[in-house]
């Protein structure tokens, strides 16, 4: 049997008078993944549902947006489409098998589960939910481990929240999800005996995400990692044996262990008191909080703050020992800070005066295009061993530069250059 798409502008016209049965898919609620269809138009001048869903030759199908049908004969697959439209049962046709998003996957699924023999009068038409199938919960039963890099310790949680799935494969969703015989399917129907295979996923995503240095407190925040990790995890069980996905996973709420809690708590804390100023505080608080509990004294004040005294000579010396160790170290932290080099601003690019006048900042003049003069080499002298030096001491031989290069014209005159500055006569 084969589809033939039908003309929209049909309906409702002379030409549907033509048609034996208008099919449609029954009540499909957000958390339906399989229903049968169901006749809205039966015969000429009739608009109520009916209550089988034999397709007859020349009947017409409607497909709604994310919706796959399929008719089935016998429990095989005739035909499909994944498009939307109307579209007319021709038993004399070939399959027509319109793909739609799904490409040629459908048709290698199609060649496996496929109708062998010539379709009978009992053809059936089913209809697949191919939107994101949402709210489906989840919960672990014990407590999942998760090493944390940041705390350095093996934590265990427990997670509770919400994924979703979509279905990739329809063909093979059907064949190998739905149970015989079935009219409508919810995936809660179905979702308990995948429910094991879930939760095993998410271990194992649970631990990639320890592996990659998320802290475990970020998890929350994480549901698109967490996912694309779980589709990793269920690509052979789910997407290639069973033709669906997880879409999404929420968490909506996330517990530690006691054990595990105590020691972030201890982190935590002892992050915190390594910040001299915080133990200052912690310090001072401790000594007005003794001294409070020592006046509300019920044998009386002046006994509560004779042990005030008493402390003052044993616990309370240690914490101002505390003390003053700690306004040390902020001492030394404030020092530290003030001895730091203070940012500056970056200055201004050094500018450059051209030959004709122009004052600039670039390579090349601004006025008259010519390039900036190279910076003149730096000076140099050479050493008795003919090396030519910059330093104060030669880098070959290490003998120090001459201390001068002067010498004294025939007229009176001392010079350093190779002509006399008063006579002008050369260097003898």
């Amino acid at each position: 049997m084969g589809l033939i798409k039908a003309a929209a502008s049909a309906i409702g016209t002379g030409l549907a008078d033509q048609w034996l049965e208008v099919f449609e898919a029954n009540d499909m609620g957000g958390s339906t993944v399989f229903t049968s269809g169901v006749p809205v138009r039966k015969g000429k001048g009739s608009n109520t549902k009916g209550t089988s869903n034999i397709v007859s030759n020349g009947s017409v199908i409607h497909v709604y947006p994310n919706q796959f049908m399929m008719v089935v004969d016998g429990g095989k697959v005739v035909d499909y489409t994944a498009e939307e439209g109307y579209y007319t049962v021709q038993n004399s046709s070939a399959p027509s098998l319109f793909n739609g998003q799904f490409g040629d996957t459908l048709k290698e699924t199609f060649n496996r589960i496929k109708y062998g023999g010539v379709p009978s009068s009992a053809q059936k038409v089913f209809f697949i939910n191919t939107q994101e199938i949402k709210g489906n919960k989840f919960g672990t039963p014990n407590p999942v481990n998760y090493f944390d890099t940041f705390y350095n310790a093996e934590l265990f949680l427990r997670a509770h929240g919400n994924y979703s799935i979509r279905i990739v494969n329809p063909l093979l969703f059907y064949s190998e999800v739905i149970p015989k015989n079935a009219s409508k399917v919810e995936f809660d129907d179905i979702a308990d005996q995948y429910l094991s295979e879930f939760l095993e996923a998410f271990q194992a995503a649970i631990n990639n995400m320890s592996a990659e240095g998320e802290r475990i407190s970020f998890v929350t925040s994480k549901g698109k990692v967490l996912s694309d990790h779980m589709r990793t995890c269920l690509d052979a069980e789910w997407t290639q044996q069973r033709g669906f996905e997880v879409q999404n996973v929420g968490i909506a709420s996330i517990s530690y262990s006691e054990e595990s809690q105590k020691l972030i708590n201890m982190r935590n804390q002892g992050a915190m008191l390594s910040d001299a100023s915080i133990r200052e505080g912690y310090v001072q608080g401790s000594i007005a909080t003794g001294i409070k509990d020592a006046g509300s004294n019920p044998n009386g004040a002046g006994v509560g703050m004779m042990g005030v005294g008493m402390g003052m000579a044993g616990g309370l010396s240690y914490m101002g020992m505390a003390s003053q160790t700690n306004m040390q170290q902020m001492q030394m932290q404030q020092g530290q800070q003030q001895a730091a080099p203070q940012m500056k601003p970056a200055s201004a690019a050094a500018g450059w005066t051209c030959s004709c006048g122009a004052v600039n900042t670039g390579k090349f003049c601004s006025e008259c295009g010519k390039p900036q003069p190279a910076p003149a080499p730096a000076a140099g002298w050479t050493c008795s061993c003919g090396t030519v030096n910059t330093g104060k001491f030669c880098s070959e031989c290490g003998k120090p530069q001459p201390v001068s290069n002067e010498w004294t014209c025939s007229c009176g005159a001392v010079n350093t250059g190779k002509f006399c500055a008063e006579c002008g006569k050369p260097r003898q």
